[in-house]
């Protein structure tokens, strides 16, 4: 297995949700959200849901291109199995409640299967919402900035392993 392309980036996940897509599909899928909330990653496509426990902290977003997707880890909090389809060539790390987070170029257009693993998920959710507890126990004075400065030294990760399986899917042309 040979990695061909890597990108990472921070990412808030606004609403609890991180999520990745085609730079040219744009529109929120309902369904594939409340998937999410379900499962942890769910998509539709063109669109990947990742959910958080939290929606204050920045989460570390990983997207590798192998020529063969390795298997997760075993130290991963969880995996599922994703399709991604990109007809620009162009991914967009999005954060729901800031706008995009940043984008990543992919060796080339098209259908990109693998596996979505995470880790720290479960650790930075106790953490944000001990933190939200203590501070409404704190009062008026308490810094809320400061405390989402000096999180724990563990960090939610969410890695998105994937390989091109095929070309995109041609688009249907109307007649009319």
């Amino acid at each position: 297995m040979g990695l061909l392309s890597e990108y990472s980036v921070n990412a808030v996940p606004g609403r609890r949700f991180i999520e990745v897509y085609d730079a040219d599909a744009y529109l929120d899928d309902a369904a594939a959200m409340d998937a999410a909330r379900r499962q942890v990653v769910a998509g539709n496509g063109y669109h990947l849901y990742l959910y958080s426990l939290q929606a204050d902290i920045p989460a570390q977003v990983d997207i590798r291109i192998w020529d063969a997707p390795p298997p997760a880890p075993g130290d991963a909090e969880g995996h599922a199995a994703i399709t991604l389809e990109s007809e620009t060539g162009a991914l967009v790390v999005n954060q729901l409640s800031y706008g995009p987070a940043g984008d990543m170029t992919l060796p080339r257009p098209g259908v990109y299967r693998g596996t979505a693993w995470w880790t720290g998920r479960q650790a930075m959710g106790s953490y944000h919402e001990a933190t939200l507890r203590d501070l409404a126990a704190s009062g008026p004075e308490a810094c809320l900035a400061d405390d989402w400065r000096h999180t724990p030294s563990h960090t939610e990760r969410y890695v998105l392993d994937l390989a091109w399986v095929s070309d995109p899917s041609p688009l249907g042309i109307d007649d009319d």
